[in-house]
């Protein structure tokens, strides 16, 4: 063996892994989920792709993205959860979710302007990590707004979740956004010297087996007097979106998107946004921002992470969020004797540049409880149960972007 080789394999060294479909390799369709870019090939290195190449990881699939990054609806049909068939993965980073989640995939990289990355995630039961803004450079990546686009890991556990970031995250020189973000070690963190607060709507299995590894938990709350986060985000990440498929629009491509209530008409609403509103909402967000640097007293937070403040907050200050499946709970419906589940699962928050924290903490519970290492049904379904795609299935609470 060649021993200068052998001492240059790190630890994604030949471990199969897939992309989202916004993100860009040459030779390979990158159709965006989208009738109107199905047949698109685009000669572009995606930045991540070319960190993960770099690290040995190979590319064994593109993984279905809502179209344009929205919901998880796209020009083949919808996405299912794994967990259940008879409900969908939402999106948009519907495919991540659920071939990770499926076993399909160790790992595979999604990406969230609004909610794409904690919604799939949390859907399809799978730890998944929204860095904060910067972290991971977007060249060759279909982009909704530059000032929200994030990519992160969809993985087996917070350690993987660790793994993945090292590798992909760093400056690209490409992306103004990008940044060398340091990254403490989350594998030396001590997490009993760390104060972690905890939400009305956080799922306290967590808080308690955290409590009981010696971290203190107190109650918490974030404070912020902005009371417009939903409307910043929707006013700036659908003018943004508009910004860069003016063109679609105006060609009249939008009469063959998917799903007619999605980005065609967030996108008309866009078109008569007043600039001087646009401007305001930047600085109503600029004001948010601030005030939720201020108010974290606490090295982290646990609460729900799919609850659409939280989600539109954090997005809009670029706060990582870790998922963290919980346990699980019985359908209610009909066949009673099934394997199919719903997932439970609950976010661990930490300050922007604070990644670290968070995958420590996530590291910490999962290394004394199992639930991420659980399976779908997919093989091994009740005798109740039967293999069916039924017309009408659960529809998700909301419809992801990004």
């Amino acid at each position: 063996m060649d021993l200068h080789l052998y001492l240059h394999i790190g630890p994604l060294h030949g471990i199969p892994y897939g992309l989202k479909d916004i993100i860009a390799v040459p030779h390979y369709k990158t159709t965006w989920g989208s009738t109107s870019f199905k047949h698109q090939v685009l000669d572009i290195e995606a930045w991540v792709y070319k960190r993960l190449k770099s690290a040995g990881a190979v590319l064994v699939a593109k993984l279905v993205s809502g179209s344009l990054a929205y919901d998880d609806i796209w020009f083949g049909g919808r996405t299912r959860n794994p967990w259940n068939i008879e409900e969908y993965s939402t999106g948009s980073s519907a495919g991540p979710a659920a071939s990770t989640s499926a076993g399909m995939v160790p790992f595979a990289i999604g990406s969230e302007t609004a909610g794409s990355i904690t919604y799939p995630a949390a859907r399809c039961g799978v730890t998944a990590l929204r860095p904060t803004f910067g972290t991971v450079g977007r060249t060759g990546v279909m982009s909704i707004s530059e000032s929200l686009d994030k990519l992160g890991p969809f993985c087996r556990s917070a350690a993987d979740c660790t793994i993945v970031l090292d590798a992909i995250r760093g400056k690209d020189p490409d992306d103004p956004s990008s940044r060398r973000i340091f990254l403490d070690d989350p594998f030396s963190v001590d997490i009993t010297q760390l104060t972690v607060g905890y939400l009305e709507d956080a799922e306290m299995e967590v808080v308690h087996v955290l409590e009981s590894m010696g971290v203190k938990v107190i109650p918490f709350k974030l404070n912020y007097t902005v009371d417009s986060a939903q409307g910043i985000l929707n006013f700036t990440m659908d003018v943004d979106m508009l910004a860069h498929f003016d063109e679609w629009q105006r060609s009249s491509k939008d009469d063959e998107y998917e799903a007619q209530d999605q980005w065609p008409l967030e996108l008309r609403r866009a078109r008569v946004i007043p600039a001087v509103d646009y401007f305001q909402a930047q600085r109503a967000r600029g004001k948010l921002i601030r005030e939720i640097r201020e108010s974290f007293k606490v090295d982290a937070f646990v609460g729900n992470a799919t609850d659409w403040e939280k989600v539109c907050v954090g997005n809009l200050v670029g706060m990582p969020v870790i998922v963290v499946p919980t346990g699980f709970t019985k359908i209610s419906d009909p066949p009673s004797n099934t394997r199919r589940r719903t997932t439970i699962t609950t976010g661990i928050y930490a300050p922007p540049d604070h990644d670290h924290i968070a995958l420590a903490l996530a590291m910490a519970y999962q290394s004394v409880t199992d639930h991420h290492k659980q399976r779908p049904p997919i093989d091994d379904l009740g005798p109740d149960d039967s293999i069916r795609y039924p017309p009408e299935a659960v529809t998700p609470p909301r419809q992801l972007r990004g």
